[in-house]
């Protein structure tokens, strides 16, 4: 049976199938992934304990995955979602998921009803009951959303309208920079400017990554066709693409191109031999292959992922185009056009790599920039598989809130035991678990460096 008739049942019993036999993860991230514990616990009560696996089990184990993209083998966290999608056709997406996930959404409601935003908060009576139909963990606090978003403060600074400029940049800001914190895009566009750019914040929607966690199907593809559309067309007309959320990069950059290179659009763009498969190899360098020969890759190497409904030139070229804001402040500086002129900030911070820049396998370039402002003590804390534990909206869900708190306690006391005046991480989901389980402040990268640009 191939996997476009198997029922989400079927798809996660292979799963556990597969990495029952590989067992790498087992020891490698047994602390560090609610999935993967979860999966070998529930392979050993089977075959063990011989108590068969049941069907809400299943259910529960797919809910664990937040694709965070620390496991080692691709397809598994993407044969998770083919699972949740499947579910949620048959099932539906629960309300109180579908509000969580739409932060534009919950900005117009808390803007236009700022009671309800208080009574979900504070409120002693109307509290519980909406934190009960929305499924809040009591402990957990909403962020608050400010009056004036970013999109706004943008609009009315001009910025979304194309200008003409020798050095254009357009900035895709995400929901959490958009909605949430709005001070990390002021900041992106702060920084751009001072060094010489004209800053355009095309339209745009949320990039789908909560969508696709949660397995909206349909959103997720109707978002990314949206999205992809409008910034293919900005990069057409002569824009430098970048954004500052490594989740939006993660999806946009990585997660959309998944398998189209193995596409025959592809294959013929790089005029590959025929019967060969050329696939890109960057740790070879630029413009480099892995050449490998279709007959023994063919069924196995094809674009049959998540996105090939979406033109698979369309996703490499949205790829090639998208910067992480740190790496392309990075590239600038490289090229002796990054302003440096930065004032002493005289503090002790720790620097965290969120998961989703981790897995874009690209360094940690914010890192090497902030250690350009002069008496900032700012050192990395954290290794390759500390996850602060949040997963997008995970943290605050009833029912995983705990889950949460667990996998993040081992970054959580590194962070202390570092006792830093500050945290520093790109990730606002991070953000949000730091600021409940720590009492430093926290920021954005782009913040700290554009207060030193600022002093000046």
């Amino acid at each position: 049976m191939g996997q476009k008739e198997q029922t989400p049942q079927q798809i996660l019993r292979e799963v556990i199938r597969l990495c029952a036999d590989c067992d790498t993860c087992r020891t490698m991230m047994e602390e560090d992934c609610a999935f993967f514990i979860e999966l070998y616990r529930l392979q050993d009560q089977e075959q063990e304990e011989e108590v068969p696996i049941t069907e809400a089990q299943l259910r529960y184990l797919a809910e664990l995955c937040t694709l965070c993209g620390l496991c080692p083998c691709p397809k598994v966290p993407m044969d998770v979602m083919e699972a949740k999608s499947r579910y949620i056709e048959q099932e539906g997406m629960p309300l109180a998921t579908r509000l969580l996930n739409d932060v534009p959404l919950m900005a117009r409601m808390c803007g236009t009803f700022p009671r309800l935003a208080k009574a979900l908060q504070s409120n002693r009576v109307l509290g519980p009951l909406l934190r009960k139909a929305t499924r809040l963990h009591p402990e957990r606090q909403l962020p608050s959303f400010p009056k004036r978003n970013f999109f706004q403060w943008a609009a009315s600074k001009g910025l979304d309208r194309q200008r003409a400029g020798d050095h254009r940049v357009a900035y895709f800001a995400g929901c959490t920079a958009g909605y949430l914190f709005p001070e990390i895009g002021r900041s992106v566009v702060e920084i751009l400017q001072r060094n010489g750019a004209t800053v355009y914040v095309p339209p745009q929607q949320c990039c789908g990554m909560p969508y696709l966690v949660e397995g909206d199907r349909k959103r997720t593809l109707q978002l990314a066709r949206d999205n992809m559309e409008r910034l293919l067309e900005t990069a057409d007309a002569g824009n430098d693409l970048v954004y500052s959320c490594p989740t939006c990069g993660f999806f946009l950059k990585s997660l959309l191109k998944e398998r189209a290179y193995y596409s025959e659009a592809y294959q013929k763009s790089i005029d590959a031999d025929e019967g060969m498969l050329k696939i890109p190899a960057p740790e070879k360098g630029k413009n480099k292959f892995w050449s490998l020969r279709k007959a023994m890759y063919k069924n196995i190497l094809k674009d049959d992922g998540y996105f090939s409904a979406i033109d698979p030139m369309d996703r490499v070229n949205l790829a090639e185009h998208l910067y992480d804001f740190g790496a392309y402040l990075t590239r600038l500086h490289a090229e002796g056009r990054l302003k440096t002129d930065f004032a002493p900030l005289p503090e002790r911070m720790a620097y965290f790599a969120p998961c989703h820049l981790r897995e874009q396998k690209m360094g940690r370039p914010y890192l090497d920039l902030l250690k350009l402002i002069p008496e900032l003590d700012i050192e990395p804390v954290g290794n390759d598989y500390d996850c602060c534990g949040m997963g997008g909206i995970f943290g605050f869900k009833d029912h995983f809130h705990q889950k949460s708190l667990d996998l993040g306690g081992p970054l959580m006391d590194k962070i202390r035991a570092h006792r830093p005046q500050a945290i520093v991480t790109d990730c606002m989901s991070c953000r949000l678990q730091f600021n409940h389980c720590l009492p430093y402040p926290v920021f954005h990268p782009v913040e700290v460096l554009a207060r030193a640009y600022r002093v000046n």
